[in-house]
């Protein structure tokens, strides 16, 4: 019969305690950290120099697209905003107000007719808004006249020449029996923009 050997069992405190069981192991730590150190150095983290230099290349064209996008849009934004003023300058000069528009206009066709000598008779107008705008409108105004042919056209000259945008839409001129002068009817319109618009 065989005699069976017996091998003492290590503990666990015993094992720390042999110099051969220590030196596996931190042989082994040294081990995985080097592989660690290695897979590192082959594909470090964030990318390779050559990724870096590739990232950085990319970043700043990046900004020059977003900045040069920046410069357009500052310069549209300003040149909205010179149109706005330039708009407004536009309607405070050339549109009438609603509440004074047909007393401002019809004064402004008698002083015309009495520098350029013309009879003025009747008026009439109608306001009608202008499609696409809430705050706009156009006045038509027919009026009858009476002169010469170059008071007529002295009058016309000075409608032309009118501070506010009036446009003569038709004119019909008829000759008075046995007389130089002309029986005339004049369509003009005129622009009007509600109270406080463009202000």
């Amino acid at each position: 019969m065989l005699k069976s050997s017996k091998v003492p069992l290590l503990t666990a405190g015993s094992r720390w305690r042999n110099p051969r069981f220590v030196m596996r192991v931190v042989l082994g730590v040294l081990l995985v950290a080097n592989l660690a150190a290695a897979a590192l150095v082959m594909w470090p983290i964030g990318g390779s120099a050559e990724d870096l230099e590739r990232q950085r290349i990319a970043l700043q064209q990046q900004v020059r697209k977003q900045q040069t996008i920046l410069d357009t849009t500052r310069q549209h934004a300003s040149a909205v905003e010179v149109g706005r003023v330039e708009g407004d300058q536009f309607l405070d000069e050339y549109f009438l107000q609603t509440r004074s528009a047909y007393s401002a206009l019809i004064s402004e066709l008698l002083a015309a007719s009495a520098q350029a000598n013309i009879q003025s008779k009747e008026h009439a107008y109608v306001t009608e808004p202008i499609e696409g705008s809430d705050s706009l409108s156009m006045m038509t105004i027919t009026g009858n006249y009476e002169g010469t042919y170059a008071d007529l056209m002295h009058f016309v000259n000075a409608i032309d020449h009118s501070q506010r945008l009036v446009v003569i839409e038709s004119l019909n001129a008829a000759p008075q029996q046995g007389s130089p002068r002309l029986a005339f009817n004049m369509k003009l319109h005129a622009f009007v923009r509600a109270d406080g618009v463009g202000q």
